[in-house]
């Protein structure tokens, strides 16, 4: 059986860092995220067409090389968290998250018997394919499963609180990107709302035994200031697209200065 990194990590009280995938579409992107130093792959199926066939090898690759993999849901649907969960995900973040009734429907979706009700299924990844009691098994993977249900909106912050009650989750993750549009100051991650934002989830997740998530949010300082103010401790601090692009454009530049001085 294939534990899952980031339950040990976050249940030491750890800080975990995940990457974006968007671009990548082969099962080399695992190795090299962990060798970067991430805990996590972010497979990102809701703003990218990534099919399920590349989520599930992506996801095999990860168990075999010790970082977590990862999928945020294009929707509440049950067809895509089934699928991405029984083709390899240890964990699923469903992005907008509105109240309490979503998320005990999600858990529903993502916990066997007698947390919830997801259909069995065998040959599963997680056990290297092969056949265990099925108690076993259901209890073994409802353990190692991460649920992360996303507050993007000012109304769902307002309901943080019931929401963190929900039996089954796991973080309440802010995407801080929606959330600072939908209060009219996009890409403003550190703003004073966006901060007392998180500052509400935070003291929620600590009522109820949540960990806080915060995503969209890259610069050191602002997640210096979430894990020391807000005890926030589930980051993605950025993409492959972001990498590819930015280590792409340096080195054009680099090279083109360099021959201008050729005159």
């Amino acid at each position: 059986m294939i534990p899952n990194p980031l339950v040990k990590k976050l249940a030491a009280s750890q800080t975990v860092l995940g990457v974006a995938v968007r671009q990548a579409r082969t099962v080399d992107i695992a190795r090299i995220m962990k060798t970067a130093g991430y805990d996590f792959l972010f497979i990102d199926t809701e703003h990218t067409p990534v099919p399920a066939d590349v989520v599930s090898q992506i996801c095999q690759a990860a168990l075999g090389s010790g970082i977590a993999p990862i999928v945020r849901t294009p929707n509440l649907e049950r067809v895509h968290a089934i699928h991405a969960l029984d083709s390899g995900a240890q964990g699923l973040v469903f992005p907008h998250v509105e109240n309490a009734d979503e998320a005990r429907h999600i858990v529903d979706l993502c916990r066997y018997a007698p947390a919830g009700h997801r259909s069995m299924a065998y040959g599963l990844p997680h056990v290297e394919f092969a056949s265990h009691d099925p108690r076993e098994l259901m209890d073994f993977v409802n353990r190692e499963t991460l649920i992360a249900v996303m507050l993007e909106t000012p109304e769902a912050i307002e309901r943080c609180e019931e929401i963190a009650a929900v039996p089954g989750i796991d973080i309440l993750h802010v995407g801080t990107q929606d959330l600072s549009a939908e209060m009219g100051i996009p890409g403003e991650v550190g703003a004073p709302a966006v901060a007392q934002a998180i500052e509400r989830v935070s003291r929620a997740c600590a009522a109820h035994g949540k960990v806080l998530g915060v995503g969209g949010c890259y610069d050191p300082e602002f997640i210096r200031r979430y894990v020391t103010q807000a005890r926030a401790r589930f980051f993605v601090v950025g993409s492959d697209l972001g990498y590819l692009l930015g280590a792409a454009r340096a080195q054009s530049a680099k090279v083109r200065a360099s021959l201008e001085t050729l005159g």
